[in-house]
């Protein structure tokens, strides 16, 4: 448990140090604030992660802070390192750092906090302005464990990302949105260890821009290229099939996609599962029924469509509804999808309208005495109001009449309408259906 320390102790000079420095806040400076046993009380229990070093000489804070694997100073107003061999002390069991919506504008700051965090492997620099200093080799290395990069919003150059890319060895995710980029520049090297890249929010329109990241990374596994309004996918299905042969998830929403080639050539990707479609131009004049199923249609091998798993029933619907929706189109109009599933189903006849609303008048034969008389009658009128409409015909007083109801295709006998109130469609009347009339006095 942290030791208690009085007025006079090293511990609160440490603060006011820190606050002299000219260049802002310090990261030892917040880190010590945040994680103060006022602000962050120590907890035991699974699950929690908190962790109280031993008291190392010359570091009179130690016993002060609980500091969790888990760092997250973000929106600090950080703007540089503060005492490296302090860091060094507190952080060597942190693996996740969040320093994202802070002032670092210098590479060697970073440098200086990340050097000392030895078992670090996520890292979000996002919204500092680091754009405003160049990231030198030598400073990169410092990040060498690093294995999820966060860098949206740093306005971060290519030669910066490719200084990072060839010191971070172990790189597995990298988030590079809202950078403005509009071209891709490739490094002299691929990046064999990245798996996920996230580039959203940028202006990347050009397919010969999108192809560059296949290049860069071969071994991508998820590709998030939503808002960035790509126009279309230019490239030879053999091509692309070489470009990204490891791709199984992709995210295209919000692009400018206009073209159903485009959605075709997604098949080429020999590993793709995934996809995201939402919110493309192609899509727009379609309903939500339509749009869902015309993509699971040309899209055989994708079990994932804009989160949504693809049941082998959902597929099998939207194939014969990819059948009957073309069926009527001219051959020169028809995708080659819909000869393939001609051949897996057959032509399919377009599925017949039934008109579900229901019936609102009915032919109907009406007894009484000796008398049959074939009549129409509206089914929205209530037992009292048949029998004023039977009045004249039958010549009897509507406190007289008894009627009965018989439908001629049920095995019972007739029912008697008894309650004035009832609506006639409540009985289920149809064409051909027989009204009995008697008089009360016979």
């Amino acid at each position: 448990m942290a030791s208690e320390v009085n007025a006079s102790s090293p511990a609160l000079n440490f603060s006011e140090k820190k606050m002299d420095q000219p260049s802002g806040r310090s990261f030892m400076q917040v880190l010590c604030e945040k994680y103060s046993p006022e602000n962050f009380p120590y907890r035991r229990g699974p699950g929690v992660g908190v962790h109280v070093p031993a008291t190392p000489q010359g570091s009179p804070m130690k016993d002060r802070l609980n500091l969790p694997s888990v760092l997250v100073l973000n929106s600090c107003g950080i703007t540089c390192a503060g005492d490296e061999r302090e860091i060094a002390a507190f952080c060597a069991h942190v693996s996740e750092l969040d320093l994202s919506d802070n002032k670092l504008e210098d590479w060697h700051e970073v440098s200086k906090i990340v050097s000392n965090v030895p078992q670090l492997e996520f890292l979000n620099l996002s919204s500092n302005p680091l754009s405003l200093s160049v990231l030198e080799r030598t400073c990169a290395g410092s990040f060498s464990g690093v294995r999820k990069l966060v860098l949206n919003n740093s306005k971060a150059s290519w030669e910066t990302v490719h200084t990072i890319l060839q010191e971070l060895p172990e790189l597995e995710e990298l988030f590079l949105c809202l950078n403005d980029y509009e071209t891709v520049s490739c490094p002299s090297v691929c990046c064999h260890s990245l798996k996920l890249l996230h580039i959203t929010d940028n202006n990347l329109q050009d397919w010969t821009e999108i192809r560059k990241l296949g290049v860069m990374f071969p071994s991508l596994d998820t590709l998030v290229l939503a808002n960035n309004h790509l126009n279309a996918i230019e490239e030879p299905a053999d091509s692309l099939a070489r470009l990204f042969p490891n791709l199984r998830s992709i995210s295209l929403h919000k692009s400018g996609l206009q073209s159903w080639e485009d959605i075709d050539k997604l098949n080429s990707f020999p590993k793709l599962e995934e996809v995201r479609l939402l919110g493309i131009p192609l899509l727009q004049p379609y309903t939500t029924e339509e749009r869902r199923k015309l993509v699971v249609a040309r899209l055989p091998s994708v079990s994932k469509l804009n989160g949504s798993v693809v049941t082998d029933g959902e597929r099998e619907d939207s194939e014969r509804f990819f059948i009957r929706y073309y069926v009527d189109v001219p051959q020169e109009e028809v995708p080659f999808r819909y000869h393939e599933l001609i051949t897996k189903y057959g032509k399919l006849e377009p599925l017949a309208e039934v008109d579900l609303r229901p019936q609102s008048s009915a032919k109907v034969e009406v007894h009484f005495n000796d008398q049959v008389e074939e009549m129409s009658i509206r089914l929205d009128q209530t037992v009292a109001e048949l029998k004023k409409q039977l009045k004249t015909l039958v010549q009897l007083p509507t406190s007289s009449m008894l009627l009965y109801y018989f439908d001629h295709e049920a095995p019972f006998g007739p029912e008697e309408m008894k309650y004035s109130s009832r609506a006639l469609h409540s009985f289920g009347i149809r064409d051909g259906d027989k009204i009995f009339v008697e008089s009360k006095t016979k």
